[in-house]
């Protein structure tokens, strides 16, 4: 008996360190909102969307009940990548929960690159809280471990879901734990500078002309003790700097280098000169122009990727571990 006991439990051990995980996909209800204004004075009246997303648990035969720290991913403009996949799998092995929202393949939307009006950071905030609600109530989750973490476009859901006139519209009773920003868009001047006091971290490359480094240190200075913001600049550098993909010229991506866009305390985003709001697909196009060009560097950075790598792993482990 003895005997069957201990290769039982060799053979758990064995399971275990292969690094087996259970998959489930997770629906929610969400909602389309184009603005954050929609969010904060009139979320009840959004089209009703449905959300779903992967969700991947490590398995432990020995404590089935086990709750584990969960780490929500937020796509960019282009949808899921292979690098973002790849950290994923990292966090898995590292004894994280992952969660991979789907956004744009439950709106049946495949990127977004070149109009940023189909599925908007606004709307993806609320399908990250939403997906927080949901995933709070499973049996193998920490309610109180969860980080949220996306890449360009996610990286801006990942940052200013972290905005408290916003993040309490939406809930008051969940909170995220901390948040890694990848490439955002910081080019967002809030007049309510109120942030979540959980740690925010931005990386992002020193020559990324899609989404600037400069606008995130100018964020960050001016937000000073109203979050709790760091940046990481990578030198040389760009947009996706943490595939393995050579740098290459996108046409149609929209550069922001030369954009400032304030952000009212009711969420709306103006446009420059005008001061009207971007609230709708043609009011954007409009605010558009008066900053925006065609045409970006998109591509990765070897020694950037590999500290990028090492960062999140210690990122996640220091603020849902520790």
């Amino acid at each position: 008996m003895k005997r069957i006991t201990l290769l039982s439990l060799l053979m758990v051990w064995c399971f275990q360190s292969q690094g087996q995980f259970k998959k489930e996909q997770i629906s929610f209800e969400s909602a389309n909102p184009f603005s954050l204004s929609d969010i904060i004075l009139d979320l009840e009246n959004q089209e009703r969307q449905t959300v779903f997303g992967k969700l991947t648990i490590p398995i432990d035969s020995l404590n089935p009940e086990q709750k584990y720290p969960l780490i929500i991913g937020v796509a960019g403009s282009l949808g899921w990548r292979k690098h973002h996949l790849e950290y994923m799998d990292m966090y898995q092995k590292d004894g994280f929960a992952t969660f991979e929202l789907n956004s744009f393949k439950s709106r049946n939307i495949t990127s977004t690159v070149g109009s940023q009006d189909q599925v908007t950071v606004a709307a993806i905030i609320l399908d990250a809280y939403r997906a927080l609600e949901k995933l709070s109530a499973h049996p193998n989750i920490d309610k109180d471990r969860v980080s949220i973490t996306g890449w360009s476009l996610g990286g801006g859901v990942s940052l200013f879901s972290g905005w408290m006139p916003v993040k309490n519209a939406i809930t008051t009773e969940y909170s995220f734990a901390s948040h890694l920003a990848f490439y955002p868009p910081c080019f967002i001047d809030p007049e309510n500078r109120e942030f979540t006091k959980a740690p925010i971290h931005i990386l992002i490359g020193e020559s990324d002309n899609w989404t600037p480094a400069a606008p995130c240190s100018r964020l960050i200075e001016k937000l000073g003790e109203n979050a709790n913001i760091n940046l990481t600049t990578f030198p040389n550098a760009h947009h996706s700097f943490d595939s393995e993909t050579p740098v290459q010229r996108n046409e149609k991506g929209y550069s922001f280098k030369d954009c400032v866009f304030t952000l009212t305390q009711e969420g709306d985003i103006l446009m420059n000169y005008l001061n009207i709001p971007m609230s709708n697909p043609l009011l954007q196009k409009i605010g558009f122009i008066f900053c925006v060009e065609r045409g970006v560097d998109i591509g990765g950075n070897p020694q950037a990727r590999k500290k990028s790598f090492s960062f999140a792993k210690e990122f996640m482990n220091t603020t849902l571990k520790e």
